[in-house]
């Protein structure tokens, strides 16, 4: 009976073990992903406020076109060659249309699935 004792004691061990490891690194940082289409005006007027704390003149709309792009930036394909002088390659991404005439200011059109309702 002892060996078998033993053998469910290793189970349990490794079990534990396993969960204290993934515990340990496990990486709860929130990702670009994480944050949903409902959720990015709270996160524009978060930057936004941090940002005037700091002295710093902008608005939310602002913010928010600056959001959206980013998240356009990411679906894109990425450039073929970055640029040499560490500046900003001019490379177009097939980001979307843009317009002028949505509801809420935004650069981006509605079909971009990043519409957002600040106001």
């Amino acid at each position: 009976m002892n060996a078998d004792f033993n053998w469910w004691l290793l189970i349990v061990g490794l079990v534990v073990g396993a969960g204290l490891v993934w515990l340990i690194l496990a990486d709860g940082a929130r990702r670009e992903a994480d944050v949903t289409a409902s959720e990015r005006p709270s996160e524009a007027r978060w930057i936004g406020d941090q940002l005037r704390r700091t002295g710093r003149s902008v608005d939310d709309d602002t913010v928010a076109d600056v959001l959206d792009l980013h998240a356009a930036y990411l679906t894109a394909v990425p450039p073929d060659e970055p640029a040499e002088d560490g500046a900003v390659a001019d490379v177009e991404h097939d980001a979307g249309p843009a317009t002028s005439g949505t509801s809420s200011g935004s650069a981006l059109s509605d079909e971009d699935g990043l519409a957002r309702g600040l106001r």
